[in-house]
């Protein structure tokens, strides 16, 4: 099969484009990010540096640093520490950014036939922070 085929014009582009991904996975598959997995007010995430994340509503200013310390996992350069059940010493520190509501959530409840119908709904009140170190 030749590279320019008269039946589809864009068979070159769909190629080359094809190729370029693959070079860029081959370059990025041995570079390793360090990751951990860390517990937010009962929500398991998993979290690396410079992430932004939303987080259940956390009582602090913005533009404060905020510690947690129940560090679930740590994988470092391929070395992996699960704690039984946190790591101890291991903590992360996160940037709070704004006080944010997530969308909102539509309750409606109904029994057909009887004339009951309510409608309700609700807003999650979140937290947008920036992760900026993982301790070990």
């Amino acid at each position: 099969m030749c590279i320019i085929c008269p039946e589809n014009p864009f068979f070159v582009i769909r190629w080359f484009f094809r190729l370029s991904i693959l070079s860029l996975q081959s370059i990025f598959k041995n570079q390793t990010v360090m990751y951990a997995v860390v517990d937010i007010a009962g929500k398991q995430f998993k979290v690396e540096k410079d992430q932004y994340l939303y987080a259940p509503r956390i009582e602090a200013e913005i533009g404060t640093t905020v510690n947690f310390d129940r560090v679930l996992l740590i994988d470092a350069d391929g070395k992996v520490q699960v704690g039984m059940p946190t790591i101890k010493g291991a903590s992360i520190s996160c940037k709070v950014l704004e006080q944010v509501k997530d969308d909102k959530v539509i309750v409606f409840k109904k029994k057909r036939r009887k004339g009951y119908a309510k409608k309700n709904g609700h807003r999650q009140p979140l937290t947008k922070i920036q992760v900026e170190s993982i301790k070990q």
